[in-house]
């Protein structure tokens, strides 16, 4: 299991595009409609993020000032739920 400062949701401010970076090294992201359109792993060298999807296809973004760079899109992480006591 990961720990670090980007795991979580992550999304665009349009709402079209979701990655969520999970402590096992996995992601699953939303495209549109498209839920779970691309999955696969990844891995996070300093602020830098390098996605391989289960088909095998690669690619990769930047995390700068708390928003996440990625094939053109950026991305602000959304605050994980308070869990109530």
């Amino acid at each position: 299991m990961q720990t670090h400062p980007y795991l979580g949701l992550w999304i665009t401010g349009d709402g079209h595009a979701h990655h969520h970076l999970q402590p096992d090294g996995r992601y699953d992201e939303a495209r549109g409609r498209r839920e779970s359109a691309y999955r696969g792993s990844y891995s996070i060298d300093s602020t830098h993020i390098t996605y391989l999807d289960d088909t095998g296809f690669s690619a990769d973004g930047d995390f700068i000032d708390g928003v996440l760079h990625h094939a053109g899109m950026q991305l602000i992480r959304v605050p994980a739920p308070i869990a109530s006591q």
